[in-house]
């Protein structure tokens, strides 16, 4: 990654407060980049706040479905690099809260994507797909060539978000491309229903870390820092090479694992005996998923920064630090 690329570049950032969004806006601010954030929700715990981050940025308040909101930012402050992370992201609300999961993560997409259209500043713009808007296919690990076929509510809301950037890209020749990551996990999520935080948190606390399911379930787990870097690196290659556009590329460290094994990792890690209680009460969710990120390596030159114990203990410190007073 170039820091001269960011030196000063306007760039926009949707859903910088969340777990992503405050890792990547630090890493523009450390390479120089003129950043703008939307944010909806004051979230004081978010590491944007609480790091200070949010300090060096500038803030437009306001929601992503707001398109003339979103059209006035990007042309007042000239922006030319969009990263669109807005979402909600934990599969339980969505299948809680299908409308309101469907409203941010399609109408948020096609209303940034339609702003930026008819924003002429913008030269390059990068959408947060997922994993999971594969759906569910027999051939693992899933390559980019595989259908968007997702089934349930969170999986469908970004295969449609995912599909609304591929239209943009192909119909209105905008320079859009797509990330596909794993399971995020990494300091700065305070989602405690999530396996890695929920597992931390409930073991300094002396309790048994609850598994949702029956433990079987196979994922990706890949470090927010992995996840910002490769972002970046997605973005300098979309600006030298518009033909990216319309591209999905994954993003993993091709490390499949199960969720009880990931859980044994950590109470490892954490030199503990506690035993997992396993609920197994999870639905709506695939068994088995995780990506090749063959494509990146080869197209982008990527690779990860982090193996999945040297993440999980960077991870460890930081709800160490955070959760010593609790």
């Amino acid at each position: 990654m170039s820091n001269a690329f960011w030196q000063d570049r306007s760039t926009f950032v949707t859903g910088a407060t969340g777990l992503l969004g405050s890792r990547l806006v630090r890493a523009l601010v450390e390479r120089g980049a003129d950043v703008v954030c939307l944010v909806r929700d004051w979230v004081p715990q978010s590491e944007l706040v609480g790091d200070r981050t949010i300090e060096r940025v500038k803030v437009v308040r306001g929601d992503v479905c707001e398109r003339k909101l979103l059209e006035r930012s990007l042309g007042e402050y000239e922006i030319s690099t969009v990263f669109h992370l807005a979402a909600q992201t934990i599969v339980g609300i969505a299948n809680r809260n299908p409308v309101s999961t469907f409203a941010t993560n399609v109408q948020g997409t096609w209303s940034l994507l339609e702003a930026c259209r008819r924003s002429p500043t913008v030269s390059g713009v990068v959408v947060a797909s997922s994993d999971k808007a594969y759906g569910e296919h027999p051939d693992l690990p899933y390559q980019e060539s595989a259908p968007l076929q997702g089934r349930h509510p969170y999986d469908v809301s970004k295969a449609c978000a995912d599909l609304i950037a591929q239209a943009y890209a192909t119909s209105y020749r905008m320079p859009v491309a797509i990330a596909r990551c794993g399971n995020l996990y990494g300091p700065g999520d305070l989602n405690w229903n999530r396996i890695v935080p929920g597992t931390i948190r409930s073991v300094l606390r002396g309790q048994r870390p609850v598994v949702r399911s029956d433990g079987s379930f196979v994922r990706d787990y890949f470090h927010v820092d992995d996840a910002a870097a490769a972002y970046l690196l997605l973005a300098e290659a979309l600006a030298r090479s518009p033909d990216l556009g319309g591209e999905g590329f994954n993003f993993s460290n091709e490390t499949p694992t199960s969720v009880l094994d990931l859980v044994r990792r950590i109470l490892a890690l954490m030199d503990s005996a506690l035993e997992p209680d396993i609920r197994n009460q999870a639905s709506n969710e695939i068994i088995r998923q995780y990506l090749c990120a063959e494509k990146a390596r080869r197209v982008l030159g990527w690779c990860p920064l982090l193996s999945l114990d040297e993440g999980l203990r960077a991870t460890l410190l930081w709800y160490r630090k955070l959760l010593a007073h609790d």
